[in-house]
């Protein structure tokens, strides 16, 4: 028998179906209350209320539970890779060896970017933020590439890995040339982490070594940033893709909401804090090893 909840406004009485999510949360769907009663919730940020139904993510940040399809991070963590976590999130399931080689192959097809968008680059100004010329960026592939009619597992994965392959090499493109920096291309034969710190940190005067420790450190961090739930940026996806936009702008607009200092402007912090530990770590050590070192610790 469905659970329901019963609400008294005056001297009307309604019942509203409660439902009940796969961790044990409830709650009342109120679908029917501006028709049944006239009134609507206020609910300031949705801070206590759910847009939709969805067996994607769980998270609980007070008790460090986050899963994925019911797989708790931990084990992807230490099993799996990113893009097979970004196959589980889209298509419910891990992929079998042979699914996985197939996406793979999809990701490096689909690693370049049409070289007509590389001169939108050159009309930023030189010091334009990184995430406001990636959001532009993404927004301008509908102009090149046409959405695919999603009907069927193969297309969803086609879409899948255009949009993880263009927008990982378009980030480091935004980020590079937003400093001066050349662009390297792509190495068919890296995985997709791999490639992105070789696009990241190659340089045409020096070559750079991919250190196996920093792919499996960059794997999990990007597995543990795969989804968190209805956050601000998935939800302005959701709302910009309501108006049936194509894919490309509606990515965009999520985007342009991690950009915000309230969103991913944390990781931002977390970034600069680190450099700045590091920057005081270096001038420890040359404190310390330096010639002057009776003056700067008794002076």
């Amino acid at each position: 028998m469905q659970e329901t909840a019963t609400l008294t406004i005056g001297d009307k009485t309604i019942q509203l179906p409660v439902i009940t999510g796969s961790e044990g949360e409830k709650a009342i769907d109120i679908r029917c209350l501006r028709k049944e009663t006239g009134y609507i919730t206020m609910d300031p940020g949705l801070a206590n209320t759910g847009i939709c139904e969805s067996n994607i993510t769980f998270m609980d940040g007070e008790k460090g539970i986050l899963r994925y399809r019911g797989i708790p991070v931990e084990e992807l963590a230490e099993h799996s890779t990113f893009s097979e976590t970004a196959y589980l999130l889209v298509n419910g399931h891990l992929p079998t060896k042979e699914q996985f080689k197939e996406f793979s192959d999809l990701l490096t097809e689909q690693s370049l970017v049409h070289e007509d968008l590389k001169a939108f680059y050159g009309n930023f100004p030189s010091r334009s933020h990184p995430m406001g010329i990636l959001s532009s960026m993404v927004n301008a592939l509908r102009s090149f590439y046409k959405d695919l009619k999603i009907h069927n597992e193969e297309a969803i994965n086609i879409t899948l890995a255009r949009l993880m392959s263009k927008v990982r090499t378009m980030a480091v493109m935004s980020y590079k040339i937003s400093r001066g920096h050349t662009v390297a291309y792509p190495k068919p034969e890296y995985c997709y982490c791999t490639n992105f710190l070789h696009l990241l940190y190659h340089s045409p005067v020096r070559d750079f070594d991919v250190h196996p420790l920093l792919v499996k450190a960059l794997n999990i961090f990007w597995i543990l940033h795969a989804d968190h739930e209805q956050n601000c940026s998935t939800s302005a996806v959701r709302l910009v893709g309501s108006g049936r936009v194509n894919l490309y702008a509606a990515i965009s607009a999520g985007i342009s909401a991690l950009w915000g200092p309230l969103h991913g402007g944390a990781n931002q912090a977390v970034v600069e804090m680190l450099s700045d530990i590091q920057k005081k770590a270096e001038m420890s050590i040359h404190l310390l090893t330096g010639p002057k070192i009776v003056m700067i610790l008794f002076d």
